[in-house]
């Protein structure tokens, strides 16, 4: 059953949604997304991922800076759409325009609600040591992410599942699961599921202080921390009072011999450091201005013997 709908999205995560809505054969009527940004290292001016995607596709685009204006809502509205799909948009959508579609709005999230409900759900979900996660297809409310259920979709969470690979991951199941949902939704057969909120649990969004490595944190949490902030914020830590990017680690066996944050060893596998509880071996690293490089190219150069990071 095909449908007329608006999408809303702004990032890359949004993008496989937006196709495989055009690519089933849904009349999508305009894709909303946010205002142009300064984006990269020039922080030039960009189009998000989804405007880019929609442009390509011929598809009417709205970026409004806010829904909340009277002007933007009645817009919306008169496109007359059936249903409004939301995936990752990142602006609040109040009352009057999630009443506007005649079938409200639903929202693809990357979690497996109502756990990591807000913002983080991805970082947030390896950087807490979680065995599996998923999508969920929900009927969006006043709530952040607090809306029923209509689908849920899960997944094993890889052993060394990063930031960026269950990110590339989430969005493809997450649009076959809004594609597997769709009908349902549309013909009103199938009914969402409401919360539990007592299980709820809130993925805020991170700052760049997150990214600094305690030392003195157990070996394991601090490579679920490099791997969750794979590819941003990036963990890091400070050497010799440099900032040092971390884009990978791993645990090594066995307990720690020396201070948190002490080098106690070095060689071409990497740079082994003393945490709390283990030692983490730093494999892929990042100096200021220089390109990500393998642990050994840096030893290759500096010698870290008898060294403390943070």
């Amino acid at each position: 059953m095909a449908a007329r709908i608006l999408f809303a999205g702004t990032p890359e995560f949004s993008v496989p949604c937006l196709n495989a809505l055009v690519e089933a054969g849904h009349q999508v009527l305009a894709v909303y997304t946010q205002p142009d940004r300064p984006a990269g290292r020039g922080r030039q001016v960009a189009p998000s991922s989804v405007k880019q995607a929609a442009q390509a596709l011929g598809l009417p685009v709205a970026q409004p800076e806010t829904l909340r204006d009277p002007d933007a809502q009645a817009a919306l509205a008169a496109w007359g759409a059936d249903l409004m799909v939301v995936v990752a948009y990142g602006l609040l959508l109040p009352p009057p325009v999630l009443a506007a579609p005649r079938l409200g709005c639903v929202n693809v999230h990357a979690s497996l609600l109502p756990r990591w409900r807000g913002a983080a759900p991805i970082q947030r979900s390896i950087l807490a040591g979680d065995t599996q996660t998923g999508v969920t297809i929900m009927g969006m409310e006043k709530g952040l992410d607090t809306g029923p259920m209509y689908l849920v979709r899960a997944t094993p969470m890889a052993e060394r599942e990063t930031g960026g690979s269950l990110h590339d991951r989430l969005c493809i199941l997450g649009a076959q699961a809004l594609l597997e949902a769709l009908p349902g939704i549309l013909a009103g057969t199938l009914i969402p599921v409401p919360q539990d909120d007592g299980l709820a649990v809130y993925a805020r969004k991170f700052t760049k202080d997150e990214a600094l490595i305690d030392w003195s944190a157990p070996a394991e949490a601090i490579d679920r921390q490099v791997r969750a902030f794979d590819p941003w914020p990036v963990a890091e830590t400070r050497l010799a009072g440099q900032t040092l990017r971390v884009w990978a680690a791993e645990p090594i066996p066995g307990a720690a011999t020396a201070a948190p944050g002490a080098v106690v060893a070095t060689s071409k596998a990497g740079i082994d450091v003393a945490t709390g509880a283990g030692s983490l071996r730093i494999t892929r690293l990042q100096l200021p201005g220089k390109r990500p490089m393998a642990a050994a190219e840096l030893l290759n150069a500096r010698n870290l013997a008898g060294q403390s990071l943070g």
